[in-house]
């Protein structure tokens, strides 16, 4: 075992374990061992019932408020400090508010704090008054026409949705979806053969979320969608699934942080899109739960409900597991990497299975469709020997899957 964000070990009892028991409060919840130093070794406590005192007192004389925790003596003369995460954040040591960065423990900033406060009123940033009352919803009208059939649009509409209240006017959810807003909104860039060549720069913000939307599909079609004419018939063709680009930008416009002034990110490429949302994971979810697709915390309920009753989502938390669907016949698969601060999606061009073997795909997910490659920086880049390469790649020559060009030393590859 070693100390990891939810665990912290302490060789002897002093003060510092008390912003770790803040931190733990205020997020996921973690476990302190007193008696195992920094490495995990076990050294013991001398008299573990008057250390469980100690610790009892110590929190709660210094911890605002009341954390909720359990104390287990363990046979080895150690202690485990279980603590939960609370409902009444935030917890604060000595007037600070504490979180856990890796395995060390840190004091939030003002934006963390003024977000715990809200967290512990049951309050989210959307269901604040919105700065700007003068608000009109042309475009929320239209879509509620067209998707919902609503005939009437009026006050009582906006109440339903939880975007006016007749105490605080109208919230953040509802300036989301004006037809004018202050918000931050979509920065999109097509490149080119690489990223100092750009062919197209999009900046989308300060109108409804929902015109953003719109908009940001429309640039997608223009790269990732052609037509074929077979026959009579023209056939639209999808480089990449538009349901996946449908699901993966309502996902960064539900669940980003729209406290944060930063915008979401749509970084297109000849292979792939990339799109970055702000904000990181909602509290109260893992990496691994979103990644299954069980994403039960929604940062933006409102304005998630309302993409929902317009048909843009299903049912909630099943997006990545849809975008992972429409992938299922392709040779590359969709990839998420989550941080801190940030959640991104990358797309890349739908390739159907040419019945690669095992060895294969680790090949061809080193090649690219716009770089030729010497067999050296391919080696380098796969378990296999010069000579082994050179099979498998004469066999993917065959099947269709690799192209080459030049001969002797100057041989070089391309997935075709």
């Amino acid at each position: 075992m070693q100390e990891t964000r939810t665990i912290e070990f302490k060789e002897t009892i002093t003060n510092t374990f008390l912003k770790t028991v803040s931190a733990f409060s205020n997020y996921n919840g973690g476990k302190i061992f007193f008696g195992i130093d920094d490495s995990g070794k076990v050294k013991g406590l001398a008299d573990v019932k008057q250390a469980c005192l100690d610790i009892e007192n110590k929190i709660n004389d210094s911890i605002s408020p009341q954390p909720d925790y359990t104390l287990e003596a363990q046979k080895d003369h150690t202690i485990i400090l279980s603590v939960k995460s609370g409902a009444y954040k935030p917890y604060l040591y000595k007037s600070k508010a504490y979180k856990r960065n890796d395995t060390a423990t840190i004091e939030v900033d003002a934006l963390e704090l003024s977000r715990l406060i809200l967290e512990g009123k049951n309050i989210r940033f959307e269901e604040l008054p919105c700065k700007e009352q003068n608000l009109s919803f042309e475009v929320l009208n239209h879509k509620l026409e067209e998707c919902v059939h609503i005939e009437r649009f009026n006050q009582d509409t906006l109440r339903t949705l939880n975007l006016y209240n007749d105490d605080n006017g109208y919230n953040n959810a509802a300036g989301l979806l004006a037809d004018k807003n202050q918000f931050p909104g979509i920065d999109i860039m097509k490149f080119g053969e690489n990223i100092s060549i750009i062919q197209k720069r999009a900046t989308f913000e300060n109108v409804s979320v929902l015109e953003e939307y719109d908009k940001t599909i429309d640039v997608f079609r223009d790269y990732y969608q052609y037509e074929i004419i077979e026959g009579t018939d023209r056939k639209k063709m999808e480089k990449i699934p538009e349901a996946a680009f449908r699901e993966a930008i309502a996902n960064a416009l539900i669940h980003r942080a729209w406290d944060v002034e930063a915008r979401i990110r749509v970084l297109m490429f000849d292979d792939r899109i990339e799109i970055v949302s702000p904000g990181g994971l909602p509290s109260g979810i893992t990496e691994d739960e979103y990644l299954a697709g069980k994403l039960s915390v929604l940062r933006n309920r409102i304005l998630a409900n309302v993409f929902y009753r317009l048909g843009f989502v299903e049912i909630f938390g099943t997006g990545i597991t849809r975008i992972k669907q429409l992938y299922e016949t392709g040779l590359k698969k969709p990839d998420f990497e989550i941080s801190e601060n940030t959640i991104k999606i990358v797309l890349p061009v739908l390739e159907k299975d040419l019945n690669l073997t095992d060895d294969e795909r680790l090949i061809y997910k080193n090649l690219s469709k716009t770089m030729l490659k010497p067999i050296s920086e391919i080696v380098s880049h796969v378990p296999f020997g010069k000579s082994k390469t050179t099979d498998i790649l004469k066999s993917m020559i065959k099947k269709g899957a690799v192209k080459v060009e030049g001969r002797g030393r100057g041989t070089k590859y391309i997935l075709k």
